[in-house]
């Protein structure tokens, strides 16, 4: 079991992608993991994306999401 999450942790946003189609990790437990994170971080802070017929694998619509996030929630680099 984990600790209390505090201070500036408690704001980080977090994006969870999922195939809904997995077969090795059933989406349900992509859903309990998300709803967990909600409970210890700002739920309003917490992106859970599914994917249609992706499996255990990655394509190219979630890495463009992932791309997304990643350009929004980190500083550019000089």
């Amino acid at each position: 079991s984990q600790g209390p999450i505090s201070g500036v942790n408690k704001d980080i946003a977090v994006l969870q992608c999922h195939g809904d189609c997995d077969p090795l990790v059933p989406l349900m437990f992509g859903s309990l993991t998300v709803e967990k994170l909600k409970s210890m971080i700002n739920p309003a802070n917490v992106i859970f994306k599914t994917y249609s017929g992706l499996m255990h694998s990655s394509s190219l619509e979630e890495m463009m999401d992932v791309k997304q996030f990643i350009d929004k929630h980190l500083p550019p680099i000089d």
